[in-house]
């Protein structure tokens, strides 16, 4: 809604040169001793975490774990303080404001693991609930609204300790966007993680090559002409430069149709609800074997799918002037931005040794360009159709550039302009397509979170100018389908769930059978 008011956010930290403390008494900053403590103490701001600090971007992930026994708060505590905490990212404070002009920055703080646990006494809802799932449900829908404290290093957990229809406890850790991408965040977790089958080593991540499309055909076959290498550029660079139009347009005026699935001005500030799916894996991966393809591309032609079945309901529900019921135009322009990690992610070793104290040389931090995703919205008679143009898209945007692009170019604009002027670009993009929506692998085997073994993994993340992401996370055997709405823009996610269920079963169903 235009009038949409902004939720209250806490003012930014600001500590003066002398100022000794700030937040509460058990977590004293080191910031008013900043001459006192070594260098390594203290860290500039990026200009991305700066731009998660701008009105408009308030942006948190949130990871939630089933777990499979009832939580023990004691043993998750001592793990927390034990790996967690010693992440500095996770022990520090965002200095954003200070007298003397001084660059944002973190800066350390002593953790008081109790007061990141939180622990709601939720009897009175269950009673009243339809089920479980509704409580945790609605619960995780209040934190989306409810701000992480500023006096505090950035993150929680919350623990609902009660049974589900998944699981025999729930666990929502939610974590600040200034920390980190979501690739670094969800390495971070999983280092924190451990084997079910072996406690003392961590979870296998199956490898996902980065490389080119074109770059890997040319290795296969041996091709490495002057010639064949000057088309592969030749393919990457158009691919970029008409990338590099999309996103100058896209930020500057072009804009999706309007759908059901528009969210409105202001609607970064409105409460969201998370809900979730699992899907087998195995079914995602006959697809991919059939169609010769990845499981992202298959994961795109799904989403397509889905998203095309719940809009021609949508619309079906509507009467023309005539009294007819309206039709799915044939012509929308419906678009996702994906978040990508432009260097390579932290692995869960690395991470592992950061947090025990010794040194990796790991990068960390928000180092995410944005890719502009064209979803095709239209009702295919072969559902493999589908698939094929997801193939086609996702194939096309291997051979670009336009995540390097779109993170040098924030870079330069906020150096020559300022956060600001960097925030209102980011925030731009986003208001001008429809969602987001991004896919990341999962450990292979069970996994447990402080002896406390995963039986699911869905995160995701809030905060941004849009009424729908859309994420898949794999774990094991599974696929979570994880959407997060506006609920006053798609009061029906369940339903959009079972629209990405139903064309991924109807896809498997059109698998060419072999003669």
């Amino acid at each position: 809604m235009d009038g949409a008011t902004p939720r209250k956010r806490p003012l930014p930290i600001r500590i003066g040169r002398r100022s000794a403390a700030s937040g509460a008494a058990e977590e004293e900053t080191v910031a008013g001793k900043a001459r006192a403590v070594e260098e390594e103490e203290e860290e500039p701001l990026s200009p991305a975490a700066q731009l998660f600090h701008q009105p408009g971007f308030d942006c948190c992930i949130v990871a939630i774990m089933g777990l499979g026994k009832p939580a023990d708060v004691d043993v998750i505590r001592s793990g927390l303080a034990a790996t967690l905490v010693r992440h500095p990212r996770f022990s520090s404070v965002p200095v954003l404001e200070e007298s003397g002009g001084a660059e944002p920055r973190w800066v350390r703080t002593k953790v008081v693991v109790e007061n990141h646990i939180v622990i709601p006494a939720l009897e009175d809802q269950r009673r009243a609930a339809a089920s479980p799932d509704q409580v945790v449900e609605d619960y995780v829908a209040s934190l989306t609204s409810a701000p992480l404290d500023r006096s505090r290093p950035l993150w929680d957990l919350h623990v609902l300790n009660f049974p589900t229809s998944e699981a025999a406890a729930v666990a929502v850790l939610r974590v600040h966007h200034s920390l980190g991408d979501g690739t670094s965040l969800m390495s971070l977790l999983l280092a924190c993680t451990r084997k079910a089958s072996d406690p003392h080593s961590l979870p296998t991540i199956p490898h996902q090559s980065r490389r080119p499309l074109v770059s890997r055909k040319l290795h296969a076959g041996g091709a490495f002409t002057l010639l064949l290498w000057l088309w592969a550029f030749l393919i990457l660079a158009w691919n970029t430069l008409l990338d590099v139009l999309r996103f100058t347009a896209t930020s500057a005026f072009s804009k999706d149709t309007t759908t059901p699935l528009t969210g409105p001005k202001g609607v970064e500030y409105h409460p969201k609800r998370i809900v979730h799916r699992t899907v087998s894996l195995d079914d995602i991966k006959d697809v991919k074997n059939a169609m010769h393809c990845t499981v992202n591309d298959v994961l795109v032609g799904v989403t397509s799918a889905g998203l095309s079945r719940y809009l021609s309901r949508r619309y079906g529900q509507n009467v023309d002037e005539h009294g007819k019921k309206t039709q799915l135009p044939s012509n929308i322009r419906l678009q996702s931005t994906l978040l990508v990690n432009i260097r390579p992610s932290p692995g869960v070793h690395a991470l592992a040794e950061l947090m025990e104290g010794r040194h990796s040389g790991t990068k960390w931090g928000n180092y995410i360009g944005y890719i502009i995703l064209p979803f095709s919205i239209f009702k295919y008679k072969d559902p493999m159709d589908y698939i094929r143009k997801g193939k086609e898209i996702a194939g096309r945007k291997k051979n670009s550039l336009e995540a390097i692009f779109t993170y040098k170019s924030g870079e330069l604009i906020v150096k020559c302009l300022g956060i600001k002027a960097g925030a209102a670009l980011c925030h731009r993009v986003l208001s001008n397509t429809t969602l987001s929506f991004s896919n990341m692998i999962g450990p292979v085997e069970e996994v447990a979170f402080y002896d406390h073994p995963i039986v699911y993994l869905a995160p995701s993340v809030y905060g941004h100018p849009q009424a729908l992401t859309v994420h898949f996370q794999s774990y094991m055997n599974m696929m979570k389908m994880v959407v997060t709405v506006d609920d006053k823009v798609i009061p029906d996610a369940h339903q959009l769930l079972d629209d990405f269920a139903e064309s991924l079963k109807l896809i498997k169903e059109a698998i060419p059978t072999k003669p």
